[in-house]
């Protein structure tokens, strides 16, 4: 089998899986009904992922991934408010665009992180101390207010994943229809507004 098809093959699992896995919960989805939604017999789905625990760390481990790769913008800017305003605008389009990851993170910690407490103990500390220190120089340079670094993100990850878990609850507010690409990306630009006027210093006046 090439890699390519592989790949094909893995993606198309992994895109049945987190569907599944949104809609069942971990206790409730079988591998079985993954490798319907895939269009796969269910021999193929175990050759690639032998246990529906690997299957479900791997979906995790992208949602996670791609949360994580989002604030690559606090290494590659040093200018607090674009960081910051790139970083939750980024949250707020994953959000949108993969909301049944960022619901199965949400279970996944409401019953306690049985699967994925040891990448909490290590890739998500690590990675919340590296940005914590960056918002720390930027509260020494002047930049921002005197804040806990932890609360600023815990504030950012709150808002923006609101729009994927309580998506049901938006819609419903929203006159039965989920929010047009107009309306969305109105809330982004005030939640980046919103959370970025509430840490950044003002500049000198004239």
């Amino acid at each position: 089998m090439s890699s390519s098809i592989r790949a094909a093959h893995e993606d198309s699992i992994l895109l049945a899986a987190e569907a599944v896995f949104a809609e069942r919960g971990f206790d409730g989805a079988t591998m079985a009904e993954i490798a319907a939604r895939a269009g796969l017999p269910k021999a193929n789905l175990h050759y690639y992922f032998a246990t529906k625990a690997e299957l479900y760390r791997r979906v995790l481990a992208g949602v996670l991934n791609a949360w994580l790769s989002a604030a690559g913008t606090f290494e590659s800017s040093s200018d607090p408010a674009e960081a910051l305003g790139r970083y939750i605008a980024a949250k707020m389009d994953l959000a949108r665009q993969r909301p049944q990851g960022s619901r199965i993170f949400a279970s996944e910690i409401l019953r306690g992180a049985p699967e994925i407490q040891d990448f909490l103990d290590t890739t998500l500390r690590q990675w919340v101390e590296s940005r914590g220190s960056i918002v720390q120089k930027w509260i020494a340079a002047g930049a921002l207010k005197p804040i806990e670094p932890k609360t600023l993100l815990y504030m950012i990850w709150a808002t923006t994943q609101h729009y994927a878990d309580f998506a049901h609850q938006i819609t419903t507010l929203n006159g039965g229809d989920p929010l047009s690409d107009e309306d969305f990306n109105t809330a982004k630009r005030q939640v980046v507004e919103l959370i970025t006027a509430g840490v950044l210093r003002p500049g000198p006046k004239g």
